[in-house]
């Protein structure tokens, strides 16, 4: 008798390491963003082109805040075994390959248990 598939062992871990890492980016994102809102950022404004700075530094909070939210809403996908959710969480792996070191060991890990064409088609099976 077969025992589980490789995926159905490692999702349960995968979508409360997503969640967990995302919450752990998403607090301090925050208090930095309604810092940034709140005008706070003077030391752009002695700068050539602060302003210009400004905006870009707030844009860039604002896509980290995002991607903390979807790797929320990751983690709640793979729990819930929902079909998008393979497909996100893949997306958001290779993007968190960049985060050294906590982001590159749960990149290598996502990518290791939903990249191969074998987990697709058991994700398929246990997403029902």
């Amino acid at each position: 008798m077969p025992g589980p598939s490789r995926i159905a062992v490692h999702l349960r871990t995968l979508g409360f390491l997503w969640i967990g890492f995302s919450i752990l980016r998403l607090v301090p994102r925050l208090l930095f963003y309604s810092f940034w809102r709140n005008g706070d950022w003077f030391f752009f404004r002695d700068f050539p082109f602060g302003h210009w700075l400004g905006g870009v530094a707030g844009t860039v909070i604002g896509l980290s805040v995002l991607t903390s939210v979807l790797g929320i809403i990751t983690g709640w996908g793979l729990l819930e075994r929902q079909p998008w959710a393979r497909i996100l969480a893949i997306v958001l792996g290779f993007l968190s390959l960049l985060q050294i070191p906590f982001g590159t060991a749960l990149g290598i890990f996502t990518l290791w248990v939903l990249l191969p064409a074998q987990s697709e088609q058991e994700y398929r099976q246990i997403s029902g």
